[in-house]
């Protein structure tokens, strides 16, 4: 792969207007496409073959005209009593016409008819049936809809329109440049140079670009969850910048080594390309590896960011040479540009110099400088391995404590920032009646006709009304046939309330025995337990799966068993820590006001297994450009020990840059006021830190240390049955050493 990689790299170069051009116009033609093709996307959650979504499919078939959206105004009078007045009531009834008069709604209920109101007579509630689903609801009828009560609230009321109809695309703007902002400087600092700071950014920027344009391209005919292109955004800039630094970094070492440009974007494409490649594969296959759980929309997210990291892979390993054949030696700090050696055709050797080369200070190109942090900090961990171990694990396992109190659900109104439209109305219905109005669920009674939906309704009801924690069962609405019976449910709780998800585990189980009608509980908090359930079960399927893909995939690279074996450990460390962090701050709410959360509550139901798909891949990322230059040490003679001291001294100052700027990157998403969006940032951000600085570049280089030659350990049959992947290059060194040109 190394020698392909290397022909690859030597081409870009050579052909780099070429290259630049092609992708010039896949960028524009895509954006082109973007514009005209971008469909909506879905703010609704769908889990085919569950109970609540069986029963929606059914809702849908027998009561169309409630199929659509719905809206709940909550009013609040000046006073208590107020509703009971006449003037009062008449209020109520013109925000009532003021709804019915919002463009798609099929209807909108008067609270004085269908007894809406609180009993202190200061609050009512108004139905509004909207004619198509939330996500067919334009801007223009979002802003009609949440303009209703203005009159009203000029005389002191208080009007609060939500419901779901007010769910839209999370809106991606100034706060994530804050990342990219910080990845930048970081870049600057890393290199110290602008020339090569811009050209590993506008690489990335140009691969997440050309992503997102053909993702919406897609979205025509795809439906794409309102977080997929979030999620494929956030990836899409972390690796894309990520990947453009190894390669860019790779370079700069060979050109202070004394290799012409073309040889050294070919060996740097040839040897951090690998690395390159397989650390995304890792990824790809891990976002692509949720398709397993079965889910629709997780395989879309999942799907959708595997395409942009594909994109920023291909992007890094075509584009990037040729946008650094551009800039030649400008990549290189001034200094360097004059002091380090510039080789001619027939004098292509490396020599012995810095590995990183990448700052300022690297002027010793002639021998190797072992006074730096890298190499510095491998010394104190071999020397004191046993604890550094200890204190590691002992550490992450204290944050992992939390975890097992993780609780998941889907987001709620009561979950939004404070202050936006759907919050609002929330918090009012709930002051008014109860947080169990904001959470209603519904009963099909579904018979083979109307005599058996007829005679089963009476007895649901009452199986309904004496389970614990329902506050109300409101009358029976029939289908034009007779055949299916809806019956709205209200429990005393809110939608995330454990107790409510007990309830509703109850509800099925007394219903279960009703004969002569199928008996189906859904509703939004019904929808949200259905798929809670069903991750948790895929979550340790998928574990497993995660980790036994990585000890494969490492031991075809590292030609290892225990090797891998502790990689997959230190995972484990790192989702364990991560998720105890997480649940901490998002759920049991301690430190929250440091991001911006004023109502903790469960995690969304997909993060936990999104969170491991993508941490794998981007924890095998820097294990691989750590360990495998430990690798490559010890095979060409070096002891374990040395070798790990080495490839944490050359590898230290490029993860440091990396894992700095995808953390960044992931927690400028924090900023966002979408809580979803914003646990999702923290939860990346946080497992990125802890994965790189304490596993990566603390207990592992400890423990290899710990394991000396036993971590190289293979057995003969199993050498045999696996294949050389070459990832670091040493096939291509030997046809290399002595050679002026490799042919392209």
């Amino acid at each position: 792969m190394a020698t392909l990689l290397y022909r690859l790299g030597r081409g870009s170069m050579r052909r780099r207007r070429l290259v630049a051009a092609i992708w010039l116009v896949v960028l524009v033609g895509l954006g082109l496409a973007a514009a005209t093709l971008r469909g909506p996307t879905a703010s609704n959650f769908t889990m085919p073959g569950t109970e609540s979504q069986r029963a929606l499919d059914l809702l849908a078939e027998q009561f169309p005209a409630a199929s659509g959206a719905t809206g709940t105004i909550a009013v609040k009078a000046p006073g208590e009593g107020q509703l009971g007045t006449p003037e009062g009531q008449a209020v109520v009834q013109s925000i009532t016409q003021e709804a019915a008069a919002v463009p798609g709604v099929l209807a909108a209920v008067d609270p004085f008819q269908v007894g809406a109101v609180s009993p202190d007579g200061r609050y009512a509630l108004i139905q509004v049936q909207f004619g198509d689903g939330s996500d067919a609801i334009t801007d223009e009828q979002r802003e009609a809809y949440e303009e209703i009560g203005t009159q009203a609230e000029a005389q002191g009321w208080q009007v609060a329109p939500g419901g779901e109809v007010l769910n839209a695309e999370p809106e991606v703007g100034s706060t994530e440049a804050i990342g990219v902002a910080v990845a930048l400087a970081v870049l600057v600092i890393t290199f110290g140079s602008l020339v090569a700071a811009g050209m590993t950014m506008l690489n990335a920027l140009i691969g997440v670009g050309v992503g997102m344009a053909g993702l919406f391209t897609l979205s025509s005919v795809v439906e794409l969850t309102s977080t997929a292109p979030i999620l494929a955004l956030m990836l899409g800039l972390a690796v894309g910048i990520d990947y453009s630094l190894f390669i860019t970094s790779r370079y700069r070492q060979n050109l202070v080594e004394g290799l012409p440009a073309d040889e050294a974007i070919g060996r740097a494409v040839g040897t951090a390309g690998s690395a390159v490649v397989f650390a995304g594969a890792t990824v790809v296959i891990a976002l692509a590896g949720l398709s397993v759980v079965n889910i629709p929309f997780l395989t879309v997210m999942g799907l959708a960011a595997a395409g942009t990291v594909t994109v920023a892979v291909l992007v890094a390993i075509t584009l990037q040479p040729a946008l650094l054949g551009f800039a030649g030696r400008r990549v290189l700090p001034r200094k360097l540009r004059t002091t380090a050696p510039q080789a001619t055709d027939g004098d292509q050797r490396p020599s012995e110099a810095t590995e990183d080369g990448v700052g300022p200070d690297a002027a010793t190109v002639t021998g190797e400088d072992r006074s730096t942090f890298g190499f510095r900090w491998a010394a104190f961990l071999t020397r004191f391995r046993i604890p550094v171990i200890l204190a590691g694990v002992i550490g992450l396992g204290l944050l992992a404590l939390p975890a097992p109190d993780m609780r998941l659900a889907l987001p709620d109104a009561g979950t939004a920032p404070a202050g936006s439209a759907p919050r609002v109305a929330n918090d009012l219905i709930t002051e008014g009646f109860g947080p169990g109005f904001t959470g209603r669920l519904a009963v099909v009674v579904a018979g083979d006709d109307a005599q058996a939906t007829a005679a089963a309704v009476p007895q649901v009801a009452n199986l309904v009304q004496n389970t614990e924690n329902v506050l109300a069962v409101a009358p029976p609405q029939l289908s034009p046939d007779g055949r299916t019976a809806l019956l709205g449910v209200i429990p005393q709780t809110g939608p995330t309330d454990p107790a409510t998800e007990t309830m509703v585990h109850d509800i099925r189980t007394a219903v279960d025995g009703v004969q002569g009608a199928d008996v189906l509980l859904t509703g939004v908090t019904a929808i949200g337990i259905d798929i809670s359930d069903k991750l948790s079960d895929a979550m340790p399927v998928y574990l497993g799966l995660v980790v036994g893909l990585s000890i494969l995939l490492l031991m075809l690279v590292f030609r290892s068993v225990l090797v891998p074996v502790k990689a997959a450990l230190g995972f484990l460390l790192t989702v364990a820590a991560t998720f105890g962090l997480t649940v901490a701050v998002f759920q049991q709410g301690h430190l929250a006001d440091l991001v911006g959360l004023d109502t903790p509550s469960p995690l969304i139901s997909f993060l936990p297994i999104l969170l491991i798909g993508i941490l794998f891949g981007l924890a095998m990322d820097y294990e691989v450009f750590l360990v495998s230059r430990m690798r490559e040490d010890f095979v060409h003679g070096d002891t374990a020990q040395q070798a790990t001291i080495n490839g944490m001294g050359h590898g230290a100052r490029v993860v440091t840059a990396a894992a700095l700027i995808m953390t960044a990157v992931f927690g400028g998403f924090v900023f966002l006021d979408d809580p979803v969006i914003k646990s999702m940032g923290f939860a990346l951000a946080i497992g990125v830190a802890i994965d790189a600085f304490v596993v990566r570049m603390t207990i592992v280089p400890a423990v290899m240390s710990l394991l000396g030659k036993v971590a190289w350990w293979l057995p003969r049959w199993l050498d045999r049955l696996l294949p050389n992947v070459d990832i670091e290059g040493e096939k291509l060194r030997a046809e290399l050493d002595g050679k002026v040109h490799v042919r392209t």
